[in-house]
């Protein structure tokens, strides 16, 4: 074991030193749901059970955008290796029109899903309380999607603090206007689950804002933001959505399989509905940190394509994939031993409370494979493979999650355990197919070609 340690060590500390800050920036964002659930919950189920289907809902469709947008990491990365900053200038102002373009078509679907909440079968009270939620968290979806792509730039570039820095300051200004507009303090009124969404919008406008000047005006960016020629600007633009969109999907039907989850077990009640939407919570938060080590890894497998440095891109992708296992094996010990105290923080309910402690230790135990698919994943785009991981997802949450959680959840009786043990198969099928996938690829990488497009052969 000590041997495998100092083998990888020098793998670890550059894979830690690039994701730590990301990780940072990942749980800053993912706290602002749970700050929001937190301080939801503490008005009723109901808002509760609101709050789930539209943050479902929501996530279902801008997750395109924010995975297709991860694309831009590694590309930058792979420029900045190679010796090309007028690359890495084109790639900064397309991946602002990207997030443009990205922004206006998942505005466009999302509002016509809020108008038409009541294709996914829930309940009237919650459908009502949701609907206005949706609407201005929807108003929200440009500036998070600038916020991101100006982050993925940086990071590419592996100067990932200050987005960390800045989402961390946008945590709090969004727990302060939660705490205002949801009870009413300060002479404000009170607008409860509606005052979230203003909360949330409004800190991702600030988010953009400074990410976007903090970039723009610093020094360190300078070489890589000077536009000394035009090089076919469009081919990378076309390059964002080859390799990001397949990576969206991904995303898309991940989360998609986990939004379609959750409407299920609407169908079951609103209590649990409110304990699947709890313990979804808290396993998004142990999820993001998961992907700060995918995003870390799939930057140093980037730039050691760059460098065509076939030896680094292997160590650093199995190195990424170690920690992610032990860092989620880590999470579904502290599942087990404190799952009672975790749900406590959210609610007071004791129905609700009951599943959802229930739920945490199915969620203790596909900790792993959660970990080391989404590992896997940021990996293989680090060496620009995205289609067969694609179709990977597909199968693991859809031929296999859905309709196996249906049929043990309502057809043999097991109610939302059911449900989310047919989501830890999925999972587990997706964590090996993808690891072995790396492991094959990875040997067969392309280093000698010349493009800035490095391919496999």
């Amino acid at each position: 074991m000590l041997k495998l340690y100092f083998f990888y060590k020098p793998y670890f500390v550059q894979i830690l030193k690039l994701s730590y800050p990301i990780i940072i920036g990942q749980l800053g964002i993912v706290l602002m749901g749970v700050a929001d659930i937190v301080m939801v919950g503490k008005l009723d189920a109901i808002n509760l059970a609101a709050a789930s289907l539209a943050n479902s809902v929501y996530f279902l469709i801008c997750i395109l955008g924010i995975g297709t947008l991860t694309a831009v990491s590694p590309l930058v990365a792979k420029a900045k290796g190679a010796g090309h900053p007028n690359q890495c200038a084109i790639l900064f102002r397309q991946s602002i029109l990207a997030a443009i373009l990205l922004a206006v078509f998942i505005c466009i679907v999302i509002f016509i899903l809020a108008e038409n909440l009541h294709w996914f079968g829930q309940s009237e009270r919650v459908t009502i309380l949701t609907k206005s939620y949706l609407h201005i968290l929807n108003a929200g979806t440009l500036p998070l999607l600038l916020f991101l792509a100006i982050k993925q730039y940086s990071d590419g570039l592996s100067y990932t603090k200050p987005s960390a820095i800045i989402t961390v300051i946008a945590l709090a200004l969004n727990i302060f206007l939660n705490y205002v507009l949801i009870y009413g303090h300060f002479g404000m009124p009170r607008w409860g689950l509606f005052g979230t969404g203003v909360a949330t919008s409004l800190s991702r406008v600030v988010m953009a804002v400074l990410m976007f000047c903090y970039v723009r005006f610093n020094i360190l960016y300078k070489p890589y933001l000077h536009l000394k020629q035009h090089e076919h600007d469009g081919v990378f633009l076309k390059e964002i959505f080859r390799v990001g969109l397949p990576s969206g999907l991904q995303y898309f039907f991940e989360i998609g399989a986990f939004a379609f989850a959750a409407i299920m077990i609407g169908w079951i009640s609103e209590f649990a509905m409110a304990a699947h939407q709890i313990a979804i919570n808290i396993a998004s938060v142990t999820y993001m940190i998961a992907t700060g080590i995918s995003a870390g890894g799939s930057i140093a497998v980037g730039d050691a394509l760059g460098r065509r440095n076939k030896a680094d891109i292997i160590r650093s992708g199995n190195a990424a994939l170690i920690m992610g296992a032990v860092f989620m094996g880590f999470c579904a010990l502290l599942f087990t031993l404190f799952n009672k105290q975790i749900v406590a923080f959210y609610i007071n309910d004791t129905q609700v409370s009951q599943m959802a402690v229930y739920l945490l230790w199915i969620a203790a135990i596909f900790q792993l494979s959660d970990g080391i698919q989404c590992v896997g994943l940021g990996i293989l785009r680090g060496i620009g493979d995205t289609k067969m991981p694609t179709l990977i997802t597909i199968v693991a949450y859809w031929v296999i999650g859905i309709p196996v959680g249906y049929w043990l959840g309502f057809k043999q009786g097991y109610s939302l355990y059911g449900v989310w043990f047919a989501l830890l198969i999925g999972l587990t099928f997706s964590a090996v197919l993808l690891s072995l996938r790396f492991i094959k690829l990875s040997r067969k990488v392309d280093v000698n070609y010349h493009n800035h497009l490095m391919v496999i052969n």
